[in-house]
């Protein structure tokens, strides 16, 4: 009785599974590594202000608005110049009715802060959210008071306060 040995050439399926696993530990690694850019990065571009506030200028010469606060958003690069008006209250975060919606932000909460108005003044306050609200890069633990020119930072969101 004659006994056919198969022979299986088992680097042959081993060494494109070992170069698998290596490209997939190093992209996690490269995902890792700009999670970790985007928390400790600076909050905003401060070279283009001057040119942000001449451009202000000119929609509101065109557009005359009345003299409260507003926030534009300053970073993601692509929804940079947006403007959202600040009524008695608006919260902002990645649920669908919340006042700013960030669902492309997945560093935001829920609902993870509430801007409200006291008098005329305006107060921004954090909802308990995962990776805290920040005011001119400092965490905030209770109410602060927001001013032209401060960044609010939420996730990875950063708004200017404006007028």
């Amino acid at each position: 009785m004659e006994v056919l040995a198969a022979s299986t050439n088992y680097s042959a399926i081993v060494r494109p599974l070992q170069w698998l696993v290596l490209v997939l530990v190093w992209l996690f690694f490269l995902r890792v590594v700009r999670a970790v850019w985007v928390e400790v990065r600076p909050a905003g571009p401060r070279a283009e202000r001057a040119e942000r506030r001449r451009e202000r200028r000119e929609a509101n010469e065109a557009i005359p608005r009345k003299r409260a606060l507003h926030l534009e958003v300053v970073e993601p690069a692509d929804r940079r110049g947006a403007v959202f008006d600040v009524a008695d209250e608006l919260t902002i975060g990645r649920a669908a009715d919340a006042g700013v919606a960030t669902g492309y932000d997945i560093y935001s909460s829920t609902l993870h802060a509430r801007l409200f108005r006291h008098g005329d003044q305006l107060f921004v306050e954090d909802l308990g959210s995962t990776n805290g609200t920040y005011v001119n890069s400092e965490r905030i633990a209770q109410p602060v008071r927001l001013g032209k020119g401060d960044l609010l930072q939420v996730g990875a969101t950063v708004f200017e306060v404006v007028r």
